[in-house]
């Protein structure tokens, strides 16, 4: 078992006064604790005070304020084995210690008050208490004393006692027959050392008369108030009450699985009932959410978060109330409401689970205001403002006004193209292609996205890329009718062209060298299909016009005609 298990088993021992069982779970509660732990000290402290062992538990409360000097209750447990083993002045001076730490403390205060009331009485009652002349005689001549008194030691220390009672208060608390004597003199049996106003049901001893006083005039002994009998600090009590509710809680999970929600709720309730943690709340608030009512779940996860700050409970705890209040805002569709909250959570304590949600709630959200923003008459009056915009140059409020078009009508291709020629416009070549690329998922036959592309590729000198556009361009074409043929083979060898094109200070020889060492060029002359190919154009070159109609045959007949591999006279 662990030491927190010991130490609950600890309380409810000495709840119920079995006060020995008690320190025994708590001394194991002790050797299983990984480190010092001042409360179990303290706690066997009270079990041994209760069970009249003083000096035991004034050994545990030393230990209890070595390990915790700042713990006022500590200083509570010393004062009271202190007043237990009749050294009041000692246990006044721990309950003051007590109160310095904690003015507030009511036990210290108690404690004070009884200590300090048992001093005056030991001051003003012990010297009635010997003051009788025949005192001696009585004790020689009582049985509990008569052999005691033969010892002339004890006698002097007695006839001191008659002369100067407050002087010898030290010495009567370590002499058992002095206390004896003592007993005698009031009239009380006494076998041991008291608890100090406690009997063993923790009520204050009643007066006793004097026996051996004249019958006409009784004394009575004023006993000093007791100090409340030790019990379990607040936080040990805390674990049963704890234990008692989680108890409450594993049924009702038992009830939440079994879709039984209303059942559960009640249990949510009674373990909240017993002790303060929001786990309850949100789990009653996820039961809620289950049944539907979905209001109230919201209401429950607020009571969880201001709760939750009063006890500064655990942010983690705090961040799964807002994203329980996040998750019920979806489920009746009102998405900025859910946003908000599992903002809110996340910056409690950040959870992928959370953030996905967050994103999730997010791009729906945007989805449906981009779907209620369409509307294709306010597109089509934003294309023609466009291309006003665009005949007179003015690139920025043209690239707006497509913009513009675009959200009207985001399934429209022609609005990420005419966007995309006012971005090239503006040298913005990247942005330009995606345009296109936007287009060309719209409507897989708009050639003109398509040219608009390698056009902007063309400038970025992105040779390969740009061809390879123009050849998808041309095969889309050639299957509508061929309308664009004659631009997309223009565009072809100006890209070919400049490809090859020498670079500046760059030698014939040099220009050639390096495209001799071309990838693709090379890639094609050792190509068994195409040198078949060119074989056969140099007996008969009508063949290479049949096999041109072929797409792939045809780029790669024009990239070796750009590289100058193949002349035409």
């Amino acid at each position: 078992m662990s030491a927190d298990e010991y130490k609950t088993l600890g309380n409810q021992a000495f709840t119920n006064k079995e006060f020995e069982k008690a320190a025994e779970l708590f001394t194991k509660a002790i050797e299983a604790s990984a480190s010092p732990n001042h409360v179990l000290y303290s706690n066997r402290s009270a079990c041994y005070t209760s069970s009249k062992q003083f000096d035991k538990a004034l050994e545990d409360a030393n230990e209890c304020v070595k390990i915790n000097p700042t713990w006022a209750k500590g200083y509570n447990r010393v004062g009271a084995a202190q007043y237990g083993q009749g050294d009041f002045e000692g246990a006044k001076q721990s309950y003051n210690k007590a109160l310095e730490l904690d003015p507030a403390n009511k036990m210290a205060k108690e404690g004070v008050e009884a200590a300090s009331d048992a001093l005056d009485a030991g001051a003003s009652g012990l010297g009635n208490m010997f003051s009788d002349p025949a005192l001696i005689s009585k004790l020689m001549t009582n049985p509990k004393t008569a052999e005691m008194m033969k010892d002339p030691g004890l006698v002097a220390k007695v006839m001191q006692l008659q002369s100067n009672p407050q002087s010898m208060l030290t010495e009567m608390m370590s002499d058992q027959r002095l206390m004896t004597v003592m007993g005698v003199a009031m009239g009380v049996d006494i076998g041991g050392p008291p608890p100090a106003g406690f009997n063993a049901d923790n009520v204050p001893s009643a007066d006793v008369e004097m026996k051996d006083a004249p019958a006409e005039t009784p004394k009575t002994e004023t006993k000093p108030e007791p100090v409340p009998e030790p019990t379990p600090e607040p936080e040990d009590q805390s674990v049963a009450l704890k234990a008692e509710a989680d108890g409450y809680k594993a049924e009702a999970n038992k009830l939440y699985k079994s879709r039984k929600f209303d059942e559960a709720i009640e249990l949510y309730d009674k373990a909240w009932e017993t002790f303060k943690d929001i786990t309850y709340l949100n789990n009653r608030a996820a039961a809620e959410y289950e049944k539907g009512d979905y209001d109230t779940a919201i209401k429950t996860c607020e009571t969880a978060v201001d709760e939750g700050r009063d006890m500064r409970a655990d942010y983690k705890l705090i961040a799964k109330a807002f994203a329980r209040i996040g998750t019920t805002y979806v489920k009746k569709d009102d998405l900025q409401s859910a946003i908000k909250f599992f903002e809110k959570s996340l910056t409690e304590h950040r959870t992928p689970d959370t953030l996905n949600k967050l994103r999730s709630a997010e791009k729906e959200l945007k989805k449906r205001e981009q779907d209620a923003y369409v509307d294709p008459a306010k597109a089509e009056e934003a294309r023609l403002e466009g291309k006003e915009y665009f005949t007179k140059g003015d690139w920025p409020n043209a690239v707006k006004s497509y913009t513009e078009m675009v959200n009207r009508a985001p399934e429209d291709p022609r609005g990420y193209s005419n966007r995309a020629a006012a971005l090239a416009k503006l040298m913005s070549f990247p942005e330009a292609v995606r345009d296109c690329d936007k287009a060309i998922a719209k409507d897989p036959n708009f050639i003109r996205a398509y040219i608009r592309k390698a056009t902007s590729l063309l400038a970025m000198k992105e040779y390969t890329k740009c061809i390879d556009t123009l050849a998808e361009a041309r095969t889309k074409d050639a299957e509508l009718g061929g309308a664009s043929s004659r631009e997309i083979e223009q565009l072809s060898q100006k890209a070919l062209s400049a490809r090859f094109t020498a670079v500046e200070g760059e030698t014939q020889e040099e220009t050639q060298a390096r495209i001799s060492r071309d990838p693709e060029v090379v890639e094609i002359l050792q190509d068994p299909v195409m040198n078949s190919i060119l074989q056969q154009a140099r007996d008969n070159p009508a063949a290479l016009q049949e096999h041109m109609k072929n797409p792939d045959v045809y780029k790669k007949v024009m990239t070796l005609m750009a590289a100058g591999v193949i002349r035409t006279r």
